[in-house]
């Protein structure tokens, strides 16, 4: 929790205590279903929690605001997300049923009403989002191809809505067919070393018809 509070003094004493909760949640779960990988369970704060709420230092959701998280796994980084933005709805999907399973307990334990978690495959249904997050799940070209369709009309935001998500390395050949999409290094807000290499794309995407 340390890690937490020093990028993010200002918590409610609620989302504190949801944050304290999911170190314990996933390491019971992760002994049942591998939802995080066994080597980073015990940096989940760092490699996964404070990883997922990087999205927040380059866009603060507005309340109202609909988010989805596609191949959320075991709720990455939808689930940190959710607890640090109450009166935004987050819409979770992965294919994997047993992940499910695990973001729809740890939701309900930690009381988490902003939250809607199913087993579907992104590209099947046509409900509009301000935001699609997503963690590394494929190469932007593909990942564009499934969620285009879902991105609503209006903008409300600084940036305007589209894709955020978070990917590590060189893109500039993943997205050389994207000259709108813009790179947000982790270090910038993040000082330690796993996060040197770690970025956050935002990809502005017009709402289709």
């Amino acid at each position: 929790m340390k890690i937490l509070l020093k990028y993010f003094p200002d918590l409610e004493e609620t989302q504190i205590r949801q944050f304290e909760q999911l170190g314990t949640l996933y390491k019971d779960w992760n002994a049942k279903i591998n939802v995080v990988s066994r080597k980073d369970i015990d940096e989940l704060y760092e490699r996964h929690v404070l990883h997922s709420l990087g999205i927040a230092k380059v866009q603060q959701f507005e309340a109202g605001a609909k988010v989805m998280d596609v191949g959320t796994g075991g709720g990455f980084p939808g689930i940190p997300l959710a607890i640090l933005f109450p009166k935004v709805d987050f819409y979770l999907v992965d294919v994997i049923a047993k992940k499910i399973r695990v973001v729809n307990a740890v939701a309900t334990t930690l009381e988490l009403t902003n939250v809607t978690a199913e087993q579907r495959r992104a590209g099947t249904f046509d409900t509009r989002f301000d935001f699609i997050v997503s963690r590394a799940v494929t190469k932007m070209p593909d990942f564009v191809s499934w969620v285009r369709k879902n991105i609503a009309k209006k903008n409300q935001h600084e940036l305007p809505n589209g894709i955020l998500y978070l990917k590590g390395g060189d893109l500039t050949e993943e997205l050389a067919s994207f000259p709108k999409a813009t790179e947000y290094d982790l270090q910038t807000y993040f000082e330690e070393p796993f996060f040197e290499t770690k970025k956050v794309v935002h990809l502005p995407m017009k709402y289709k018809l």
